[in-house]
């Protein structure tokens, strides 16, 4: 049986947008096929914050894992996404609890109509650390939105961040829901295996589940 799949990764290139102060997108080429030489060969430079990504404990706790020692069973499973579109600044508990009957273990949450993907949005929706708290108390292990952060833009403390520190949870960031409906679906998100990095781009996917078809 062929599953459905759904691309919910944003497009990365020059040009796309990044976090104010974070290492933009870049490619030159390295090699280019010619005589004497066989192929094309790039060399890229980024932050890996850029695009869907997984951050790691490290990049908001100093003695945080690396994107290359997580586990990496949250990013690979069943998922349910929730709408809270137009939710106003914070994703609270009320705008998730009509679809949080026998959650999965990752819950990811859109909140745009149509998300910005070719442009940085400072007026982010993000998690507030009490809806992350009542979703780690139903079992949730991973965390994802399709806005930049999971705290507001101009956060200092990270609250949210720190609410995921605390109760060991995983999160994906920036990924792109437009034309997922709410439901439950496999997610497959791997993060590379960066052994020193505080983050990971991931190219998520969404998977129909068997049982959806006859």
């Amino acid at each position: 049986m062929n599953q459905r799949i759904w691309d919910i990764s944003p497009p990365v290139h020059e040009g796309a947008p990044v976090f104010p102060g974070d290492t933009p997108y870049r490619q030159r080429w390295a090699a280019t096929i010619a005589p004497g030489c066989p192929v094309n060969v790039s060399e890229i430079t980024l932050s890996p914050h850029v695009g869907a990504h997984a951050d790691a404990p490290l990049h908001y706790d100093p003695a945080g894992a690396t994107i290359g020692e997580v586990e990496l069973a949250p990013y690979l499973g069943p998922c349910r996404v929730i709408h809270a579109i137009a939710c106003g600044p914070l994703v609270e508990w009320t705008h998730l609890a009509h679809a949080t009957d026998r959650l999965p273990p990752r819950v990811l949450v859109r909140t745009y109509a149509q998300a910005p993907v070719e442009r940085w949005d400072g007026d982010l929706a993000a998690f507030a650390p009490a809806t992350i708290e009542r979703l780690a108390a139903l079992g949730v292990t991973l965390i994802g939105i399709d806005t930049a952060s999971i705290d507001p833009a101009d956060s200092k403390t990270l609250d949210s961040h720190q609410a995921i520190r605390r109760l060991g949870l995983r999160v994906l960031e920036n990924l792109v829901l437009d034309d997922v409906a709410e439901g439950d679906y496999e997610l497959i998100a791997l993060p590379l295996k960066l052994v020193s990095a505080d983050a990971s781009p991931v190219r998520a996917i969404l998977r129909e589940l068997p049982s959806d078809r006859p």
